[in-house]
């Protein structure tokens, strides 16, 4: 080759290459950005969220590499608050909690636990303002409350999706533990849905969000946010045997106390739906049984007379994949997505039955109250069989480990003394039906064909089954 071909061949590859690299830099390179640039979120504005019920955002993780923006949103927005026990001006003791201001014009959420039966509630805003606030309403199923102040352009917090949060997603946690004002921690989000058996409510709903960022005594009642500043929980709970943090901690999803807070403000009251169904998780020995591939979903055990599932024609065994194109695969995931609704909405269901998938349209009813009602009505039988029984509460149903009516009295003489059961029995089923209320037994006795009558149950302080017939 001549030095003239040489030089023609070594300028072309020059040129060539020189052309190679404008082109990534300039197209190539320019294209990746454009892939990966942060897109502008829309957030749902308070107004949008509490009054309209539609979120703008599914789902947007967030970078969990800078809190700092995150921190200055939240802070401002959550409080202090002193609840003073007493009566009239005798005050005798005072707690202290946390609170979320999630509007401008002063209100309030906080835990219903941190004002319940207070004389008197001080607010210490982060900028050391001080306002006397009054209790709007209150939730104990959820241990919701609703504060007001009076006050006008103040920081807060948007209330955002807790659909959208996903199990490792970082979190941050703001509060006042041991009074110790605006405190921020942060962690990850270590489970969704969990049942700890601590709201000690008539229909308590608990599907709190676990996550092990540091919450202690006086955080109850503050934020739980992701790394956008929006709220997804209030702080509400820590399992512990020593009485401070060691890793669990809990909060009410955002999407509950967006329901409670929106009933409270139309209504005064939360208004809540009933399914009219009991139900336990579908395990692999279930699932074969009833002859699914998979052991997902859960299993109606019970279905109430007379309730929307009832009217609808849900039985035992049927098998719910989904509400509302909701995946339900526990008891907390389905209390939590049927407290979101009123009595008169519809949900739609999907169900298994036999093998054979379904779609059904359930309407709700109001929340039946297992009470006084129940009480009286049943106290004919009482006075027949000789003894008096209420429902177990929550307490009681973690101690015993399951549900029942508890006796609390025997009248001597009557058919009930003659049996030797003694005052405490939780009575868990009748004639083989079981007993969740005072409403069950109420309609097992009202179906009775003749007064044979077999009580099966437990005591607290005994084990075993325990059998009664009379």
């Amino acid at each position: 080759m001549t030095t003239r071909n040489l030089l023609i061949v070594l300028t072309t590859s020059l040129a060539s290459a020189i052309i190679a690299v404008l082109l990534y830099a300039f197209v190539i390179e320019k294209k990746n950005l454009q892939r990966e640039t942060y897109l502008p979120v829309k957030f749902a504005s308070y107004d949008d969220a509490i009054f309209s019920g539609k979120l703008q955002r599914k789902f947007l993780s967030s970078s969990p590499t800078n809190f700092i923006e995150a921190a200055k949103l939240v802070t401002p927005a959550v409080v202090n608050i002193k609840a003073m026990q007493g009566v009239g001006s005798t005050i005798w003791g005072r707690g202290s909690g946390s609170g979320v201001i999630i509007s401008p014009d002063g209100f309030i959420v906080t835990n219903l636990h941190v004002v319940d039966n207070s004389a008197e509630i001080k607010i210490a805003l982060d900028d050391e303002r001080e306002y006397k606030a009054k209790i709007v309403g209150i939730d104990q199923s959820s241990d919701i409350a609703l504060l007001k102040i009076k006050a006008i352009n103040l920081p807060h917090i948007i209330i955002g999706n807790s659909d959208s949060v996903h199990v490792g997603e970082w979190v941050l946690a703001v509060g006042n533990p041991f009074n110790l004002k605006s405190t921020v921690t942060s962690g990850i989000i270590s489970a969704k849905s969990r049942n700890i058996n601590i709201l000690d409510a008539d229909n308590p709903i608990e599907s709190f969000i676990q996550t092990d960022a540091v919450i202690n005594p006086g955080n109850s009642g503050g934020a739980l946010v992701n790394t956008n500043g929006e709220l997804i929980g209030i702080n509400t709970a820590i399992i512990t045997e020593s009485g401070r943090y060691e890793g669990y901690s809990f909060a009410v999803p955002s999407n509950l106390v967006r329901k409670v807070v929106k009933d409270i403000k139309e209504f005064g009251e939360v208004k809540r739906g009933f399914l009219g169904i009991n139900i336990k998780p579908v395990d692999d020995k279930l699932a074969k049984k009833l002859g699914m591939n998979m052991p997902n979903g859960v299993a109606i055990t019970r279905v109430v007379k007379n309730s929307g599932s009832a009217i609808v024609g849900l039985r035992v065994n049927d098998v719910i994949l989904k509400i509302n194109n909701k995946e339900i695969n526990s008891t907390p995931e389905l209390q939590e997505i049927v407290a979101r609704y009123r009595p008169g909405n519809k949900l739609v269901v999907d169900i298994v039955r036999d093998g054979h998938p379904q779609q059904i349209s359930i309407k709700l009813q109001g929340i039946r109250k297992e009470g006084k009602n129940f009480a009286a009505k049943l106290k004919p039988y009482f006075k027949k069989y000789g003894f008096e029984a209420r429902n177990l509460t929550t307490s009681e149903k973690r101690i015993s480990g399951t549900e029942g009516i508890k006796v609390i009295s025997i009248t001597k003489g009557k058919k009930i003394a003659k049996t030797n059961m003694e005052i405490g029995y939780i009575i868990t089923s009748v004639n083989n039906k079981p007993i969740h209320g005072l409403y069950d037994l109420l309609t097992t006795f009202s179906d009775l064909e003749d007064d044979d009558i077999t009580f099966e149950g437990i005591y607290e302080e005994y084990q075993g089954i325990y059998q009664y017939s009379f």
